[in-house]
């Protein structure tokens, strides 16, 4: 191996992970590449112009959930700040608008179920199995929920221990947002792994990893190679199998079959005013609106009375709107907005100032939005998390916390991945 090789580490993906650890391994003074296939730093954090929406709204990830250690050090590191939720959460049952009970008669059974529960096996499994009756359809109906919108997930293949943590607590972890967004945080660790070094190479899709006499090769569809030490994978699941890779790094990489990963449609909605404040059941503190509607969870920018609704649709069904651009899921969109407030489309319409819609399976960079476990994917993780040859993994998909799929996650991935190369 070259003496220029051997120090030199190649990160692929300027996302979460490949930053953190880019910045990690940077300024203990190796030598990091990182291939960035778009032109901008941030994968799955998607910043859109604040002229657009009046400030800089997130087109991709959006909250800080829970206590993630690694963020909120990284926020007061760069000196950025946290804006707590508020309000309350609404729904709406097909014929009324109303806060949400979120008591269930039958909590504290399924708590206690789930505190003894031992072996791992699927939600649906585990639903079938405790609470098939009829008395438990509400029960079923409000996890189904959340496991498909909130966690993107498949209740026919998700792991009910992965998720236990989040019903013991109803699902509402603290969740707060970066002031001025997760693009401010995105800049932050650009600037400090170009200060320390590192380089980015946007427009660099690869397109293989070749391993010969100890050095690395990655190759590029634009025709370049660069040869490196270690190669730390960090893109979306569903990319690696458009990357030719060893034999012995395919085999590794045939594990990440047993992690799920699942798709988002997101919606952002800018109006001339916030006219659900004004409607008579006094929606002044609606933060998260929940519906059966095609798109059918809502949120507000409140703390903030930015006049901005956001759409969300997450989980398998996203596949039903597969078909329709973003200006049909614009239509989609204001169609649900419609139903749930009672009015018509074209009076909602005529507020509107602007709209984006991403479906984030159309993202060729992306493939989807985040993971989630499946009752295999803690084995799969250890297999893929494993420090053994040139290619390593790294990435949200191989946290093995409580938050696995946020950005925390990818944080604390790409932390440690970088701290295992600098131990080695």
């Amino acid at each position: 191996m070259s003496r220029k090789s051997s120090r030199h580490i190649v990160i692929v993906g300027a996302g979460a992970a490949g930053l953190m650890a880019a910045r990690e391994l940077a300024r203990a003074g190796t030598r990091v590449t990182i291939l960035e296939a778009r032109e901008r730093c941030g994968g799955r954090i998607h910043p859109l112009p604040a002229l657009q929406f009046g400030y800089a709204a997130d087109g991709g990830a959006e909250f800080v959930h829970g206590e993630a250690p690694v963020t909120r050090g990284l926020v007061r590191e760069a000196k950025l700040s946290l804006e707590a939720i508020e309000g309350r959460q609404w729904m709406f049952d097909g014929q009324t608008l109303s806060r949400e009970d979120r008591h269930d008669p039958h909590e504290a059974e399924l708590h206690a179920v789930l505190r003894e529960l031992k072996n791992d096996m699927t939600v649906a499994d585990f639903l079938h199995l405790h609470f098939a009756g009829d008395e438990y359809e509400r029960l079923r109906h409000a996890i189904g929920r959340m496991v498909q919108g909130y966690d993107a997930a498949d209740p026919e293949r998700a792991s009910v221990l992965a998720l236990r943590d989040e019903w013991m607590d109803g699902g509402h972890s603290p969740q707060a947002r970066i002031a001025g967004g997760y693009g401010t945080l995105v800049d932050y660790l650009t600037a400090e792994c170009r200060k320390h070094g590192a380089a980015i190479r946007f427009g660099s899709v690869v397109s293989a990893i070749e391993e010969t006499g100890g050095v690395a090769s990655v190759r590029c569809r634009n025709g370049d190679v660069h040869a490196c030490a270690k190669v730390v994978l960090t893109v979306p699941l569903p990319l690696l199998p458009e990357i030719s890779l060893p034999q012995a790094v395919r085999d590794k990489a045939a594990a990440a079959a047993d992690i799920g990963f699942g798709n988002v449609i997101k919606i952002l909605l800018r109006f001339e005013r916030p006219w659900w404040r004004d409607r008579k059941e006094g929606l002044g503190d609606l933060t998260f609106l929940l519906s059966n509607e095609t798109i059918p969870v809502w949120w507000t920018q409140r703390p903030s009375e930015r006049p901005v609704l956001t759409g969300w649709f997450g989980g398998p069904r996203t596949a039903e709107l597969s078909g329709l651009d973003p200006r049909a899921l614009i239509g989609a969109g204001l169609d649900s907005l419609a139903a749930i407030f009672g009015l018509a489309r074209h009076d909602i319409a005529r507020d509107l100032v602007a709209g984006v819609a991403t479906n984030w399976a159309q993202d060729p960079f992306a493939r989807g939005a985040y993971s989630w476990a499946t009752p295999r994917t803690r084995d799969a993780q250890a297999i893929l998390s494993r420090a053994d040859g040139a290619v390593l993994f790294s990435g949200e998909a191989l946290y093995r916390g409580r938050d696995m799929g946020t950005v925390e996650a990818a944080l604390a991935s790409g932390l440690e991945t970088a701290q295992m190369i600098l131990r080695g």
